[in-house]
C-alpha cells in the first residue's frame, strides 16, 4: 500500500461536507480545509459558517477562507502546506492555474453529474428537469476550465419518475465520497488514467433561481411535472391563486383540457390544472402563512377556494 496523502480540502455546502467525513475517516491526512466566508443567513442574518467549516472546527482541521485565490497572499499560503492532492466538491470559487498547479497531484473535482452531460451550478435540478433516466458523479482531474478535466471514475444511479433535485443530491451525497476515495487510492498508486471529455456532449447547469420556479401554465404539463420535482426542496415552484402566492410542492401528470392555468378538477387525490398540452394534477401545496399539505387536507376545509374554472397565475 502506498504511503497515507496529505490532503486539502476545498467545499461548502452539506453536499461537500459529505465528501469532507470520508475523508476524515480515510488513512490519509486532511491538513486544512477552504471553504468560502461566513454568509448571513436566517432572520437575523447572522453571519453562518458553512457545513464544511463546522465540521472542520469539530474535528481541530484548521480553516482557511479567502475571498478569491486569485490573491498572490492566499496562493503562497496554499503553497506552504505542502499538500500532495487537493480535493474540490462544490467550493464555489474558481481556481487559478497556479492553485491547480500547486499540490504534488494537482486537484480532483467531485461533480454531481454524468460528465460532460451538465457542467455548471445546478447539475442534479438540472437533470431533473431534463427528464434525465440516470445521474451520478464524476471524479475529474481539474484544469482551467468549468468542469471540462479529465474524468477519472464515474458512478451512476437511475433517475426515477417520482425522485426531485433532494432526493438525487442525497443519494449522490452518498456515491460522491466513495469515488472520491477510489480515486485518490488510484491516483496515490499512479494507476488512474484521465479520460478527455467530449465538448460537444455538454450542456451548462445554469444557476437556480426564484424567477425561474414561477410557472408557466402556457407550458406541457410534462416539462412542469419535472419542474416541480426538480425544484423541490429550493427554490420550490409556485404561481397564484386570486392574486394570493401558492408553492406548489408535488405534482403528477393529470387528464384534462382548458385553458393554461384553469382549474379543471379537485378531489381528495389532487387539484387539477390545464396546461399548454394536458394537465397537472397538484397533490401537494402550500398556501401563505401555512404548512406544506397534501391537497386531501386543503380539499377537505377550503373546497370554495379551488373552485371549478378559477385560473391559477391569472
Amino acid at each position: 500500500m502506498t504511503e497515507p496523502l496529505r490532503l486539502v480540502f476545498a467545499g461548502t455546502p452539506e453536499f461537500a461536507a459529505e465528501h469532507l467525513k470520508a475523508l476524515l475517516d480515510s488513512r490519509h491526512q486532511v491538513i486544512a480545509v477552504y471553504t468560502q466566508p461566513d454568509r448571513p443567513a436566517g432572520r437575523g442574518q447572522k453571519l453562518m459558517p458553512s457545513p464544511v467549516k463546522q465540521l472542520a472546527v469539530e474535528h481541530g482541521i484548521p480553516v482557511l477562507q479567502p475571498p478569491t485565490l486569485r490573491d498572490p497572499a492566499a496562493q503562497a499560503e496554499l503553497k506552504g502546506l505542502d499538500a500532495d492532492l487537493m480535493v474540490v466538491v462544490a467550493y464555489g470559487l474558481i481556481l487559478p492555474q497556479v492553485v491547480l498547479d500547486t499540490p504534488r497531484l494537482g486537484c480532483i473535482n467531485s461533480h454531481a453529474s454524468l460528465l460532460p452531460r451538465w457542467r455548471g451550478a445546478a447539475p442534479i435540478q438540472r437533470a431533473v428537469q431534463a427528464g434525465d433516466v440516470e445521474s451520478g458523479v464524476t471524479v475529474m482531474q481539474m484544469e482551467a476550465g468549468l468542469d471540462t478535466g479529465p474524468m477519472l471514475l464515474k458512478v451512476t444511479t437511475p433517475i426515477s419518475a417520482e425522485d426531485t433535485g433532494g432526493s438525487l443530491h442525497d443519494r449522490l451525497a452518498q456515491l460522491g465520497p466513495k469515488a472520491v476515495l477510489e480515486a485518490i487510492e488510484g491516483l496515490a498508486a499512479g494507476t488512474l488514467q484521465g479520460e478527455v471529455q467530449d465538448d460537444a456532449l455538454a450542456n451548462y447547469a445554469h444557476k437556480l433561481n426564484k424567477d425561474e420556479a414561477r410557472l408557466d401554465w402556457g407550458r406541457p404539463a410534462v416539462e412542469l411535472e419535472r419542474l416541480v420535482r426538480a425544484f423541490n426542496p429550493w427554490p420550490i415552484c409556485h404561481s397564484t391563486l386570486d392574486g394570493e402566492p401558492l408553492k406548489l410542492i408535488a405534482a403528477v401528470l393529470g387528464e384534462g383540457k382548458g385553458q393554461p392555468g384553469q382549474i379543471l378538477a379537485a378531489s381528495k387525490d389532487g387539484l387539477t390544472v390545464a396546461c399548454g398540452g394536458g394537465a397537472l394534477r397538484l397533490t401537494r401545496l402550500q398556501l401563505p402563512g401555512g404548512k406544506p399539505l397534501n391537497f386531501a387536507d386543503l380539499y377537505n376545509s377550503r373546497r370554495e377556494q379551488f373552485a371549478l374554472g378559477k385560473v391559477l397565475g391569472a
